[in-house]
């Protein structure tokens, strides 16, 4: 029996892995049974094996709770800055599990797909602390589907090594200024969008009367003289229709 629509992504999907679908990841990874499909266009972007918990780094970590939630919280305010960077980010989540194909996974979703796109091609060329970055398009659309429920009330029986995601979860009052600063990095660039949009669909001499009173809203009583010369005073370049006629006399004389 084949799969329906409503059976795409879920267990009784026989064709497609139902954790890749989720999740963006996989245990089995390459050598999964069923069919992991990366999508072409996507708002939500993953890369592999980011955050290095030093818990995890070192099995003699005697670093205390608080100096380990300050060393996350240093990792997440700096890579969600440099993730804004590329638009309009909408949320940002990093994985706690110990699985290979989890640890350390850094999910940012954008308002829009050309954003994933630009942030991917941009993340490809860069390091991060001496280590190339892998950024990817994902298919998670829905979080709450892709997070273990269990986790969220300390039930789960699988701990770190659970299939799906664990996030670690950076200071409250550290996540609302992020995003509030955010906030108002949107509304900017927003507006700048608009007054780039509204330029463009005005005429040229629009534009030139709006180039000049910026100008003299910045500069003041000190706005710089412009001695661009006045094409409509400038000497004339000739009469072009004497001009194409010119080549045609010379034939006609040679040809005399």
């Amino acid at each position: 029996m084949m799969p329906t629509s409503r059976d795409y992504g879920t267990e009784q999907d026989k064709v497609n892995c139902s954790f890749y679908f989720k999740i963006g990841a996989c245990r089995h990874g390459d050598r999964c049974s069923r069919r992991h499909i990366q999508p072409e266009r996507s708002r939500t972007i993953l890369l592999s094996n980011v955050y290095q918990n030093p818990k995890y780094l070192d099995p003699d970590c005697r670093a205390s709770d608080a100096e380990l939630q300050q060393q996350f919280d240093d990792f997440f305010a700096d890579f969600f800055k440099g993730l804004s960077a590329y638009g309009h980010l909408v949320e940002m989540h990093v994985c706690d599990n110990v699985g290979d194909h989890l640890i350390g996974n850094v999910y940012a979703r954008y308002e829009t797909e050309d954003e994933a796109q630009c942030a991917v091609d941009g993340l490809n060329t860069r390091w991060y602390y001496q280590r190339p970055l892998f950024a990817e398009l994902s298919p998670v659309s829905d979080f709450r589907e892709a997070c273990c429920r269990q986790n969220e009330t300390n039930e789960c029986n699988r701990g770190g090594q659970c299939n799906f995601m664990h996030l670690r979860h950076a200071s409250p009052p550290l996540v609302r200024e992020l995003y509030q600063q955010l906030a108002v990095e949107n509304r900017e660039r927003r507006r700048e969008a608009h007054v780039k949009e509204d330029f463009l669909r005005l005429g040229w001499k629009e534009r030139l009367e709006r180039m000049h009173s910026e100008a003299a809203e910045q500069y003041g009583p000190d706005l710089p003289v412009w001695n661009a010369p006045d094409w409509h005073q400038g000497s004339s370049g000739g009469d072009w229709r004497s001009e194409q006629d010119a080549p045609n006399e010379e034939i006609t004389q040679s040809t005399a």
